[in-house]
């Protein structure tokens, strides 16, 4: 399944310098757990994630390129273990995919400028505007507060 978050603007000079990044320049500039995540789709234990936690007033931003993704008005706690936002800074922030590993089917999450993966998204969250919960990898994101 995908849908209207198939794929970054092509003309952005963001998407351009991301997608010329090659596999040896990732492992380079991400940590061993960041590279399993952002470019393997490996997920962090829950309860682990630095940001778990955060509730300060910010930004989220793509681990691997820095693009903003979730502010902080989106963030909920959900219980789940891992950040949950109900909603990207904008559609086009992120990529939408259909996810059959591990004998499930699920929604995966990636960064709409670098293709890296952030999480899942879930329909189960009744109790926010949108009713989803983006279920996001701590070591997938980096936290900025509003200056």
């Amino acid at each position: 399944m995908t849908d209207q978050h198939d794929s970054p603007e092509q003309g952005s000079e963001a998407v351009s310098e991301a997608a010329a990044v090659t596999d040896a320049e990732w492992r380079q500039r991400l940590d061993p757990v960041e590279y399993a995540v952002l470019r393997e789709a490996a997920t962090e234990r829950p309860w682990t994630g630095e940001l778990l936690d955060e509730h300060r007033v910010g930004v989220y931003r793509c681990r691997a390129c820095g693009a903003e993704l979730f502010t902080s008005t989106t963030k909920f706690e959900s219980g789940c273990g891992w950040p949950s936002f109900y909603d990207p800074r904008d559609t086009d922030a992120v990529t939408l995919i259909r996810d059959d590993s591990h004998g499930m089917v699920r929604t995966e999450v990636r960064c709409a400028t670098c293709g890296s993966h952030l999480g899942h998204v879930f329909e189960d969250a009744p109790q926010t505007p949108t009713g989803q919960r983006y279920c996001m990898n701590s070591v997938a994101l980096t936290f900025e507060t509003d200056a």
